[in-house]
């Protein structure tokens, strides 16, 4: 480093511009030049914007960049269609027609954890169902219940710190600091109990009818009939849920009550994977968006594996990395395994769901549909198919369900 002053020294330590040289080196190395943004946040000097704070995360620093990152990921989710993409040597002649490719659309992934549902998010999602804005859902056991049992009960605020005896001695059960009474779940009991057992008549009556988790998650939202659920806007849309640790939570204790008072009910695992990895292995294009960690998590990734990985990603949660634990790896451990494609740059955005699911929401999903941009009819999912046969592919899949009708 040059510097104008004159070099000396003192004591024998060498000075530069009047300060010992080996400090100056350290501490005031020459910088090169920097081609990436700089550092700029909202200024509420110009009042109140929530769009163009949400535009400011992306230069803000910290989690609120990878927000604005992932809220990029979630717009080109959203925007991509084929005609975006150079028409293949081996195309089929269909697909080389400019107007059928712009219908050819990015099938998105929607993973979510079960305390999201016991949380306000479940409006959230049910939004995004209601209008057919993810193709593809994956939760837990809570994740369904919960959405049913919300439909026949309240679930009320509490607090972190509540006592755990104090509750237990009132039968309430504390998620958080959210209070689920244990009447929600004597409620839910009472529902499902009659559905195993129209299940179970049907299943007896057509020997080929063969119940799987997602196809019981259909026939939950069909029974009830609610549109505030989740499962409800699922089944009017044919959006598959898949839950394949569908027995881990009360409707595992219901089908565990159900073997003893009447054997014989079979509900088929082997055919969900065989419906999720063909959901990933058909697509064209994959956008996967991940609410927190666990099976959750795998489940949509390895699926996704299938065709050598998600292009679009967003995963949401805390937790870490250091244990080795699926919940807490980085994208790029996902890129190892081929569940994210290498040219992808996918996001983790290091958050609370809550916190960050309806800023995303707000600024991609929500003013497409507002503004009556979002017309899923007619779009295409599925490599190798056109609309109609999409259409078939569906009724093929949910179809299978007698009495099937829509409302």
């Amino acid at each position: 480093m040059s510097s104008p002053y004159p070099s000396s020294s003192s004591g024998g330590v060498p000075l530069v511009g009047g300060v010992p040289a080996i400090a100056a080196e350290a501490v005031l190395v020459k910088s090169e030049k920097l081609e990436s943004p700089t550092v700029v946040g909202y200024d509420f000097n110009n009042g109140v914007d929530y769009s163009a704070i949400l535009d400011s995360y992306l230069r803000t620093g910290f989690q609120a960049t990878n927000l604005g990152l992932a809220i990029e990921q979630v717009e080109q989710m959203l925007s991509w269609s084929l005609a975006d993409e150079k028409v293949a040597d081996d195309e089929e002649d269909e697909y080389k027609d400019l107007e059928m490719r712009k219908r050819v659309r990015c099938k998105i992934w929607l993973s979510y954890t079960s305390n999201l549902i016991s949380s306000g998010l479940r409006e959230s999602i049910r939004f995004l169902l209601q209008h057919s804005m993810v193709q593809v859902v994956i939760s837990t056991a809570g994740g369904i219940e919960e959405d049913i049992i919300k439909c026949l009960a309240p679930t009320h605020l509490g607090d972190f710190a509540q006592d755990g005896l104090g509750m237990r001695r009132k039968g309430h059960n504390r998620i958080g600091n959210l209070i689920a009474p244990n009447e929600n779940y004597c409620l839910f009991e009472d529902w499902i109990a009659g559905v195993l057992d129209r299940m179970h008549d049907e299943q007896e009556k057509d020997k080929n009818l063969v119940w799987t988790p997602s196809k019981m998650i259909h026939r939950f939202g069909k029974e009830i009939d609610n549109p505030e659920s989740v499962c409800y806007w699922a089944y009017k849309n044919d959006i598959p849920i898949f839950s394949p640790a569908i027995t881990d939570g009360s409707i595992g204790d219901m089908l565990y009550f159900h073997s003893y008072k009447r054997p014989g009910l079979i509900v088929d695992l082997v055919g969900d994977i065989r419906a999720v990895n063909d959901q990933a292995i058909k697509s064209r294009k994959t956008g996967v968006i991940v609410l927190g960690g666990g099976l959750v998590k795998h489940h949509c990734m390895n699926a996704n594996l299938m065709r050598n990985g998600a292009d679009f990603v967003v995963y949401v949660n805390t937790a870490q990395e250091f244990d080795g634990s699926d919940s807490g790896a980085r994208p790029d451990e996902a890129v190892s395994w081929g569940k994210i494609r290498v040219d992808s740059k996918p996001v983790k955005v290091y958050a609370e769901a809550t916190l960050v699911l309806p800023l995303i929401i707000a600024k991609t999903f929500a003013p497409r549909v507002q503004s009556g941009e979002w017309k899923p009819e007619g779009r295409i999912f599925d490599k190798g198919f056109t609309a109609s046969e999409n259409e078939t592919e569906k009724r093929k899949f949910f179809g299978t369900e007698p009495g099937f009708e829509k409302k």
